[in-house]
Order: C-alpha cells, then sequence, then structure tokens
C-alpha cells in the first residue's frame, strides 16, 4: 500500500514490524469462514494477513484518505467490507448478524478506553477481543484490587470479561515511533447472563466510588448506597474503592439494582 504519514488527530501509529505481526497473529490463531471485525486497519499490516486466512471480513476505518487504499488492495487477499467510521457510532449488533464476533485491532491510544466501553455494550454479540493497546492501559485493565492502577475500567472489563496480558510491543514496532510502550491483550466476554443484567447498577457504583478515590465507600456511595447495605455486602463501608474486588462490587451492584427496582415499584400513597 502506498506510503502516507499519519496522523495526529487520528492518534495513528502504524505497526511495521513483521516479528511482532507474526506474533499477534499467532495469539489471535484466525480459522476460515470466523466473522472478524477489525478496528483501526491503518495499511493493512494484520488486516491482509487475517483476511488470507479468514476469506472475508470487516475493518473499520476513520481515516478517509486509507478507506480506497485498503479496498484497492484487499481484493488480492480476500474480500474486506470496509465501514467508513469512528467505532463509537458503530452497531457490533449488527454486524454480527446473528452470530459471535471476533474483535482485533490497533487501537487509538486517544481513545482506547471508550472503545472498550461501547464493546463491553455488546459482549453478548462478541466470541472474543484481541488489542494492541497502550501498556499502561492493559495493566489498568487486568489490575487486581489493591493495585494502584486497579479503577472503573479494571472492574467494568474483569466483571464481564476473561483478561489476559499476553506481550509487551515495544516503540520501535512503530512508525511514527510513540513516547510509549504498547501490549498485545485478550478479552473473552463470559456471556454470564447474571453479571449482564447488572451491567446498568455496576456502572452506577463503580461511577460514583472511583470519582474520588480517597473517599471511602460509605462516603463515595452517598445516594446510591447507605453503610449498612455496603455492610450487608460483605465490603466493609470504610474501605475505599481500590480495595474491593471485582465480587465485592458485583454484590454493590445487585444491591442498587434491588433497591432501584424496590424504588420504582414503590405505588403512590394516595
Amino acid at each position: 500500500m502506498a506510503e502516507r504519514g499519519a496522523r495526529k488527530r487520528f492518534g495513528q501509529n502504524f505497526l511495521r514490524d513483521a516479528n511482532v505481526i507474526a506474533r499477534i497473529l499467532r495469539a489471535i490463531d484466525p480459522r476460515p469462514g470466523q466473522r472478524l471485525v477489525e478496528i483501526g486497519p491503518g495499511r493493512g499490516a494484520m488486516t491482509f494477513p487475517l483476511l488470507e486466512t479468514v476469506g472475508a471480513m470487516t475493518a473499520i476505518e476513520i481515516d478517509r484518505d486509507l478507506v480506497p487504499l485498503l479496498r484497492a488492495a484487499a481484493p488480492a487477499h480476500g474480500r474486506l467490507d470496509v465501514v467508513e467510521a469512528d467505532v463509537l457510532t458503530v452497531d457490533f449488533g449488527v454486524l454480527a448478524a446473528g452470530e459471535r464476533l471476533r474483535v482485533v485491532g490497533n487501537l487509538p491510544y486517544n481513545i482506547s478506553t471508550p472503545v472498550l466501553f461501547h464493546l463491553l455494550d455488546r459482549v453478548d454479540v462478541i466470541a472474543d477481543m484481541h488489542f494492541m493497546l497502550q501498556r499502561e492501559v492493559v495493566e489498568r485493565m487486568a489490575a487486581p484490587h489493591g493495585d494502584k492502577t486497579y479503577g472503573r475500567l479494571s472492574v467494568a472489563l474483569q466483571a464481564r470479561c476473561r483478561v489476559e496480558k499476553l506481550f509487551r510491543v515495544m516503540p520501535g514496532s512503530f512508525w511514527p515511533v510513540p513516547k510509549v510502550e504498547s501490549a498485545i491483550v485478550r478479552l473473552v466476554p463470559l456471556h454470564d447472563p447474571a453479571r449482564e443484567a447488572l451491567a446498568a447498577p455496576l456502572d452506577r457504583v463503580l461511577r460514583a466510588a472511583f470519582a474520588q478515590r480517597r473517599k471511602t465507600l460509605s462516603n463515595a456511595l452517598d445516594g446510591v448506597l447507605d453503610a449498612v447495605t455496603i455492610a450487608s455486602c460483605g465490603v466493609r463501608p470504610e474501605a475505599r474503592a481500590e480495595q474491593v474486588d471485582v465480587s465485592g462490587f458485583l454484590r454493590l451492584a445487585h444491591a442498587a439494582e434491588r433497591i432501584g427496582l424496590q424504588d420504582s415499584a414503590s405505588p403512590e400513597q394516595s
């Protein structure tokens, strides 16, 4: 594909290390016929090797200058459907068409967290995800409770996916060379209906709990859960958010959901 400079506004850093590309492909282990979607294909460094294996796939690319280049080069490798769009506007349920998607990509570091939350909204149609991200983001995603990087993103992902750090990628593997290290992460949705049902109350609890990390839960969750209810969930009201494990947050979310249902079901007294 013809050379073209990376664009800062899209957070572009093009992967160019053949050894790293091969290692990522081994981690993904694509198979013919799988419904695969790549976010941010760039110049096709991973796209075309994937396409040669699966035969047909979808790529989501926001850079309108790269789209025609991808479309022109793709037929030599397979059938590529290029969706020219911001990934945050894409409905992955429509792309799935009744099947489970395998999602891959070198995510722009400046929007990686919003993309991950967008995908969480449709984990019901996703089989697995493999992403290249800034190393610090991957560490937050996989952080255990008690770790200084443990936060809302850690809990939201671990509550609904198995998160596995795979390997690091050095800056020299990209052009232009970024100032940060990268890492590959694998996310496998748990597809647990009980946990999926708690997505909204869990998000509400996490937003409040991690909004001011130095606050105790009884203070941070004021207006969401009182201290007695927090304690009834087996969580210490005086604890801080980073001290509570994923299962503890799920119990808090269940309590918040139960209170919300009771409030909405309470008839007005006449």
